[in-house]
C-alpha cells in the first residue's frame, strides 16, 4: 500500500499540466551553472578550436536526441524518470540505477567543494594574506552545506533561482568583453595543440549534463503535449548549453585564462567573481545532496532522516579529498559511460519492446529485476570505459554514441532470447495515460 501511494504521488494530474515554454524555461536555466562553464573551459583547453566546436555540436545533438526522446516519453506517459526506470529495469534493478545516480551526485558534491575551497583560499590569501589549508576549508564547507540542506533547503532553492539570472548575465558579459579582445574569425583560426581526443571532448560535454537529460521526464511530464519534450530538450541543449560552453571557450582564448576564477577576475568581475563561485558551489551542492537523498530514499524508503543526510554529506567531503576537479574531464567521460546506456535501454524498451506497459497499472505488481536491461547496461558502459584499449572495436569512433547504440541493441536482442517476468504484468487499461 505504501509503495502504491508513493507511485501515485509521482504521476501528474490533468490540472497540473502547463504550456511547454514554462517547462523548457526551467530546464534551460539549469544550463547556466558553474559546471557547464568549467566544461567549456576544459574542452577548450584540451582540443583545438575546430575540434572543440565539432565536439560541442556532436555532444549537443546527442543530448538533444537523448533528452528529447526521454522528454517525450515523460510527456506521453506522465511518469517521472524513477517510474520509467522501474518499468525498464524492475524494482530491484531501478534500485541499482538509483545508487549509481547517488554515487555520481556525491562525485559532483566533491567537485563543488573543490571549487568552493579554492575560491575561499584565494580570497583569504588576496585580502587577508592568510594561508588556509584547502582541506580545512573543505571540511568546514562540507559541514555547512549539509546543515544548509537539512535546515534551510527552501532558502537555498530561492537563492538558486536568483543565481541563475546572474550566471546568464555573466555569460553574455563574458562574450562581449572577450569580443573586444578577439574577433570570432581570429578565434576560429587560433592555433593550439590538442591533448584530448574528439571522443573525449564529446564525452565530457555529454557527461556534464547527461543526468539532467535522463531525468528530463521529471519536468516534461507536466507538459500539455508530447512535443513539449522536444522543445525542452532543444532549447536546453541545442541552444542554452551550447551557448554557455562556446562562450566559456571563446572567453578563455581571448583572455588567456582557463581557470574559472582567474577568468572572471581577468574579465573585471573582481570580488563578484568570488561571490559567484562561492555561492554557486554552495547552492549546487545543497541541490546535489538533496537529489542524492531522493535517489537513496527511492531505493530504501525506510532509510530517511537527517542522520542519513549527514552521512552522505560526509562521504561527499571525502570525495572532495580525491581532488575530482583535477580529473574533471575523466569524471565527465565516466559519467557519460555509465548513464548513456541507461537512456538507451529505456528508449529501446519504450519504442520497440513494451510501450503499452509504460503506465501506472504495470507497477502495481512489478517484476523485481530485468536481466536483459542489467546485462545491456553493463556491456554498454564497459565498452565506453574500455574503448581507449586498441583491441576494443568502435563503430562510430565516439564513445558515448557507441555506448547508447550497443546497449540498446543488446537489450532488444537479449529481451527476445531471455525469459522476462514482466510479460505477466497487467497492461494498460483503456482510458489510461499511455499512448
Amino acid at each position: 500500500m505504501e509503495n502504491s501511494t508513493q507511485t501515485s504521488l509521482l504521476v501528474v494530474r490533468d490540472e497540473q499540466l502547463v504550456a511547454w515554454p514554462r517547462v523548457a524555461a526551467i530546464s534551460s536555466m539549469v544550463a547556466f551553472s558553474l559546471p557547464t562553464f568549467i566544461t567549456g573551459l576544459e574542452v577548450y583547453a584540451g582540443l583545438t578550436v575546430q575540434e572543440g566546436f565539432l565536439a560541442l555540436i556532436i555532444g549537443s545533438v546527442l543530448l538533444t536526441l537523448i533528452g528529447g526522446t526521454m522528454g517525450v516519453i515523460g510527456a506521453k506517459t506522465r511518469m517521472s524518470s524513477y517510474l520509467l526506470v522501474r518499468v525498464a529495469f524492475g524494482d530491484k534493478g531501478a534500485g541499482l540505477v538509483n545508487i549509481a545516480f547517488a554515487l555520481s551526485l556525491i562525485g559532483w558534491f566533491g567537485v563543488n567543494i573543490d571549487l568552493f575551497s579554492s575560491a575561499v583560499s584565494r580570497l583569504a590569501s588576496d585580502f587577508t594574506e592568510l594561508t588556509i589549508p584547502e582541506w580545512v576549508i573543505e571540511v568546514i564547507a562540507g559541514l555547512c552545506m549539509v546543515a544548509t540542506t537539512v535546515f534551510g533547503f527552501k532558502a537555498i532553492n530561492i537563492l538558486a533561482s536568483l543565481l541563475i539570472p546572474v550566471l546568464a548575465f555573466v555569460t553574455f558579459y563574458m562574450f562581449f568583453v572577450a569580443k573586444g579582445h578577439m574577433s570570432l574569425s581570429e578565434f576560429w583560426l587560433f592555433d593550439k595543440t590538442a591533448s584530448l581526443t574528439l571522443s573525449d571532448g564529446v564525452g565530457a560535454i555529454v557527461g556534464a549534463i547527461i543526468i539532467g537529460a535522463i531525468i528530463l521526464p521529471d519536468i516534461t511530464r507536466f507538459s500539455r503535449h508530447w512535443t513539449g519534450g522536444i522543445h525542452t530538450a532543444f532549447w536546453s541543449y541545442m541552444v542554452v548549453e551550447l551557448i554557455v560552453i562556446f562562450v566559456a571557450g571563446f572567453a578563455a582564448a581571448a583572455i588567456g585564462e582557463i581557470e574559472i576564477l582567474d577568468l572572471m577576475l581577468a574579465l573585471g568581475l573582481g570580488t563578484v567573481a568570488f561571490i559567484i563561485v562561492i555561492a554557486g558551489s554552495w547552492v549546487l551542492n545543497s541541490l546535489n545532496l538533496y537529489s542524492t537523498m531522493l535517489s537513496l530514499e527511492a531505493t530504501w524508503p525506510k532509510c530517511k532522516g537527517r542522520g542519513l543526510t549527514c552521512l552522505v554529506g560526509l562521504i561527499g567531503v571525502l570525495a572532495a579529498f580525491l581532488n575530482i576537479l583535477d580529473m574533471f574531464i575523466s569524471f565527465l567521460v565516466f559519467l557519460a559511460a555509465i548513464f548513456v546506456p541507461v537512456a538507451g535501454i529505456i528508449i529501446a524498451d519504450y519504442l520497440f519492446i513494451k510501450p503499452q506497459k509504460y503506465c501506472i497499472s504495470t507497477l502495481e505488481n512489478n517484476f523485481k529485476f530485468s536481466k536483459p536491461a542489467f546485462i545491456a547496461w553493463s556491456l554498454g558502459a564497459a565498452l565506453s570505459v574500455l574503448s581507449d584499449i586498441s583491441w576494443v572495436p568502435s563503430v562510430t569512433s565516439i564513445k558515448v554514441l557507441d555506448a547508447i547504440l550497443l546497449s540498446a541493441m543488446i537489450y532488444v536482442i537479449l529481451y527476445k532470447l531471455l525469459p522476462h517476468p514482466e510479460l505477466n504484468i497487467q497492461t494498460a487499461t483503456k482510458g489510461e495515460v499511455c499512448e
